[in-house]
């Protein structure tokens, strides 16, 4: 048997093991190997049809490039980067929506920029909206409902009352965003909206929204129908995991599921209706985004897996592995290893499939954005699979049809006019980001990564072919790195012991002199000997941060909205759950009150002048 499993994990892609991160090799357990086999559907007793691997090419020959614009040929671009989710406004209910999104943009645009990135739009759990996560998605072809502004819905004007206003107003004053408040109160106005639509919309309208239930096929329909199922699920006192359903529910093609989609015929509608206003919406911002002189528009993000309780895994398609997790070895950083709790594509179905599942979901997120972001982008040619049940040190590599997907992801760019980012941070095979770039995808760099032996690196040892940024959501905001609140937050989650801590501060104090030295040397800040021993860090600094980034030959930089508005708090602490408010956090000030804040107005001049539109 050992024999056979060693032949069928070299043809089927499970990596012989890998060296660790302290120059150790590690070797694959056999028994790790069957797993990750039985995962991808191979018949590790011979029992049953063996399936085809996926084309493990030589990339060598690489000839296809992905999308892009005339203008960055030559040139550079700029723009803001936030969470929609987390914006303010004086309109909407207690968390960031579509319109918000469209306004940013708009006033953006005045700035000089010319695009908009956000973190993940993708459907999440309706029937758990506490389920917050925007990188732990039921579906990556599908859209957040939570996101839409009922008040932009034609009909608002015949379901508002004063009782609404005071719970939406009430809503917007909380320093935190309660999903399950915002969609106690904003689901049963969304499906007022849908009784009026269908009582009394105009042929026209429903002839558009049955046209886009015709486009989207099965899988809209499917999506739906897990949605009014798992709503009743937890009606019933379970959960949204179809996982926890009786067993006759946990296969849409079962005859439980039929017939109860026969019974809830109206509400399958309502949420593909749902899907219909939220991609209307986000088709409007980036429309206005455009229209305002934006020449990119939205940045959209593409999360690396899905939820292993959501409507995509529930279908168990062949191009989805349910039996496996996805995450990564110990490092450093987690002695452990980690299992983000995201269930991979399969090489094996994404070949049976000739790669549809793959680039429909491309496809999705590139249908209403100038650029996107593939998240952990290595998982083009390797993931790191946990067997389910196995612990997150006994997973192992698996490779994945690296040509392919470049080919996939370059000829959709082409279709849709979209330039694509790889977010490559992390462990990186050898040569990988070359490849990707030569494929025409962007890198992604950071600038708190950029410092090597002590020395933060220049501005011209920037690769051009990147987009780069100061910060982002899983890290520090530049003021919360200045005043050491990411140390901070270490304590805080146990993550750190304090005399660790007083350490971690002490290093802090050392990388700031050196960044004060960098900025200095590259001219983007005048000395000034009271910046060292500032309590909190200086606007001038934070200025010169972005002119120092401007100045890289990076085709793309993207500014954090939150750094621009000199906030100390960050998005998210990767690895923490309840000990940190993940996700729900707002910017600093409402839309409507950028144009009166001073540093933004400072960063984005700054950034404007190094990178004019020509």
């Amino acid at each position: 048997m050992t024999d056979r499993i060693e032949e069928l994990a070299k043809r089927f892609g499970i990596a012989e093991g890998y060296i660790s991160e302290q120059g150790d090799w590690v070797t694959t357990p056999d028994e790790t190997k069957a797993k990750v086999l039985e995962a991808m559907g191979v018949p590790v007793d011979g029992n049953g049809p063996m399936p085809q691997p996926a084309r493990m090419d030589d990339i060598a020959g690489l000839s296809d490039s992905a999308f892009w614009p005339p203008f960055l040929v030559e040139g550079r671009a700029w723009g803001f980067s936030v969470q929609v989710y987390a914006l303010r406004s004086g309109r909407n209910w207690g968390i960031g929506d579509f319109e918000d999104l469209a306004q940013l943009a708009e006033h953006a645009a005045t700035l000089g920029a010319d695009f908009v990135g956000v973190s993940p739009l993708h459907a999440l759990f309706i029937a758990e909206p506490e389920r917050i996560s925007p990188y732990s998605p039921s579906s990556r072809n599908f859209l957040n409902p939570l996101l839409i502004a009922p008040d932009r819905v034609p009909g608002y004007a015949d379901v508002k009352t004063p009782e609404l206003a005071a719970k939406c107003a009430s809503l917007r004053e909380r320093e935190l965003i309660d999903y399950r408040e915002v969609a106690a109160v904003k689901i049963p106005v969304l499906e007022e909206l849908f009784a009026l639509f269908l009582k009394a919309a105009p042929a026209e309208a429903k002839d558009i929204f049955e046209h886009y239930c015709y486009e989207q096929g099965t899988p809209l329909e499917i999506q739906a129908l897990y949605e009014a199922l798992s709503e009743h699920m937890v009606a019933q006192g379970r959960n949204a995991a179809w996982s926890t359903w009786p067993k006759e529910y946990q296969d849409p093609n079962n005859l439980a599921v039929r017939d109860f989609a026969r019974a809830a015929k109206t509400r399958i509608a309502f949420h593909a209706w749902l899907q219909w206003t939220a991609e209307k919406q986000l088709a409007d911002a980036h429309a206005r985004s455009r229209a305002a002189g934006m020449r990119i528009g939205l940045y959209l993000d593409l999360a690396v897996g899905i939820s292993p309780d959501g409507s995509t895994s529930w279908q168990n398609g062949p191009a989805i592995a349910r039996a496996a997790r996805i995450g990564c070895p110990p490092d450093p950083f987690s002695a452990q290893g980690q299992d983000w709790g995201l269930v991979p594509f399969s090489p094996v179905g994404l070949a049976m499939e000739r790669l549809e599942p793959f680039k429909s979901v491309l496809r999705a997120n590139m249908r209403h954005a100038g650029a996107l972001r593939i998240d952990h982008a290595m998982a083009m040619q390797r993931l790191y699979w946990i067997p389910e049940g196995n612990k997150a040190v006994d997973g192992a590599y698996v490779a994945y049809p690296f040509r392919e997907l470049l080919e996939g992801v370059a000829a959709e760019s082409w279709i849709s006019q979209t330039i694509v980012i790889g977010e490559d941070l992390g462990t990186i095979p050898p040569g990988f980001t070359d490849t990707m770039v030569r494929a025409g995808l962007l890198s992604y760099q950071v600038f708190y990564f950029s410092e090597e032996d002590g020395v933060w690196r220049a501005p011209h040892a920037y690769r051009r072919e990147a987009m780069v940024c100061a910060s982002t959501h899983d890290l520090p905001t530049l003021r919360g790195w200045w005043v050491c609140n990411d140390i901070d937050w270490r304590v805080k989650c146990d993550r750190a012991t304090e005399t660790e801590a007083v350490m971690q501060r002490e290093d802090r104090q050392q990388d700031r002199k050196r960044l004060l030295d960098a900025l200095m040397g590259a001219q983007a800040l005048k000395p000034d000997p009271s910046y060292a021993d500032a309590k909190e860090m200086p606007d001038d600094v934070i200025i010169a941060v972005h002119r120092f980034l401007a100045a890289t030959p990076c085709r793309l930089l993207a500014v954090q909205l939150d750094d621009a508005l000199g906030t100390v708090e960050q998005a998210n602490v990767p690895g923490t759950v309840d000990e940190h408010p993940n996700w729900r956090r707002k910017i600093a000030v409402p839309i409507e009150d950028l144009k009166d804040q001073a540093l933004l107005k400072a960063v984005a001049s700054a950034v404007a002048t190094e990178r004019p539109k020509t």
